[in-house]
């Protein structure tokens, strides 16, 4: 016996036009033109499911899921948005609709959504219950922060997770773009499928549609087989995108047609390839603003930017700074398998004077560093840290001043350029607020050359 659907929507010519593609697809369709009607229709008969628009002419979605879960609490309700109903939607959600949809529709991704939430496991809750343990193990392996501006992103995160909706991070380098964008993908109906991650300020102009969209043999030089992309190695799960304002403009072109037909072909291919993804996408620069400038294309960015997070930076969560050096230090004890006892008072002193300008990561390599330069059984020290000041210990012309007997003159001098280099990229970082893009455009290099240099100085 076929399913029944319920579409309560007061645009009638978008209520037939449903209904017939549904009907099309095996479902018995009724409708409704207004929400009185449709908790009335809904009340009177038996629905597996029920879909319908937010703004609707005698009331809103949020009273209407309220209306339909008091008549059966596991009521199944798929809600239409327009873009602008982004956090009014999240809120039905809340109050326990399946999930929303924006306008416009896409009618493949409304079956989807159909077949998953009349799915047993949804209407039991079992797979609600599967997410949340498998985040809770996953979230093991970071600490997530006690401070108030952390928590209030973990909030923010357990919002949006559950839904489809795109994800804007914002962030400096180093606050944990990936973290969180990993943590919403666990915590979403999505965890069990694939999470790719690609940094697009590594990408070259001239492999960035091969990265992300993949190629077909021969389609040029060095093409030897077929590749697959970033999109399709990522379908059925989540695309995390990071510094996503370094993308071209030809690419975000191609984006933004993905997104909105979420199809798309290999480079050198004529076979279109349909997708089910969630993006989620991270920048240290506004967008927006980026947008006024002409470096971001506007429709892209509203087409992304269906809810955003903003990460702070450590310097302004010193509260967790101390629980995180010693989470850090009990990860770098298990890697290096050496025995440290913990921090020196004057080390903990340094952790809160320092501004750590690289953010989580920093810290993190700091106290790498800091136990790789640690006898075992041994207590780190402020010296072990390198953090001295507001820089890491400048290096001076005298090798016996830094503890160190070079072979030459000419080790000597290689090291002494090599710390100068690194003291004029951090000031050119700092200046453009850690804005890579911007950084290599100031020091005349690529970004290729940049983050080369940036690895090689964090020692990783």
């Amino acid at each position: 016996m076929p399913q029944k659907l319920l579409i309560i929507d007061d645009d009638a010519d978008l209520c037939q036009l449903l209904s017939r593609y549904l009907k099309k697809n095996g479902y018995q369709v009724e409708t409704a033109y207004s929400g009185n009607k449709g908790v009335a229709r809904y009340k009177a008969e038996n629905f597996d499911a029920v879909i319908a628009d937010y703004r609707l002419g005698d009331m809103d979605g949020t009273a209407l899921v309220k209306e339909l879960k008091q008549l059966n609490a596991n009521a199944a309700i798929l809600i239409i948005t327009g873009y602008s109903d982004i956090r009014p939607a999240i809120e039905v959600t809340r109050l326990g609709a399946f999930d929303y949809i924006p306008k416009p529709l896409v009618p493949e991704e409304v079956l989807k959504l159909l077949k998953k939430m009349t799915d047993p496991d949804f209407a039991t809750g079992q797979a609600a219950r599967n997410v949340q343990t498998d985040t809770a193990s996953f979230l093991q392996q970071y600490y997530v922060g006690k401070s108030k501006t952390v928590q209030d992103v973990y909030h923010q995160v357990s919002v949006v997770a559950p839904t489809n909706y795109s994800v804007i991070l914002y962030g400096e380098s180093g606050t944990g773009k990936e973290v969180i964008a990993r943590t919403i993908h666990h915590s979403s109906t999505r965890s069990d499928q694939p999470f790719v991650a690609l940094d697009c300020g590594t990408l070259s102009r001239e492999l960035a549609a091969s990265e992300l969209f993949g190629h077909v043999k021969g389609a040029f030089t060095g093409a030897l087989q077929d590749k697959e992309g970033h999109f399709e190695m990522a379908n059925g799960g989540t695309l995390f995108l990071d510094e996503i304002g370094n993308l071209t403009p030809d690419i975000q072109a191609i984006l933004l047609r993905i997104i909105q037909e979420r199809k798309f072909k290999r480079v050198g291919g004529t076979k279109e390839i349909s997708i089910d993804i969630r993006i989620i996408v991270a920048s240290n620069e506004n967008l927006k603003a980026a947008c006024s400038n002409g470096k971001f294309r506007e429709d892209l960015f509203h087409r992304l930017n269906e809810f955003a997070i903003h990460l702070p930076a450590l310097r302004h969560r010193k509260d967790d700074i101390g629980p995180l050096a010693e989470f850090f230090l009990k990860k770098s004890c298990e890697e290096s398998a050496k025995t440290i006892t913990g921090f020196s008072e004057a080390a903990f002193a340094a952790f809160l004077r320092y501004d750590w300008p690289g953010n989580l990561r920093e810290l993190r390599n700091a106290v790498r560093r800091a136990v790789l330069l640690t006898e075992d059984n041994g207590t780190v020290n402020e010296e072990a840290l390198l953090i001295e000041g507001a820089d890491p210990k400048e290096i001076t012309d005298n090798p016996a001043e830094n503890g160190q007997q070079p072979d030459s003159e000419k080790d000597l001098l290689k090291e002494v350029a090599g710390r100068a280099e690194y003291n004029a990229i951090m000031t050119v970082l700092k200046k453009v607020n850690f804005n890579k893009k911007k950084a290599a455009e100031v020091l005349n290099i690529d970004r290729k050359t940049l983050y080369n240099k940036l690895k090689l100085f964090s020692g990783n």
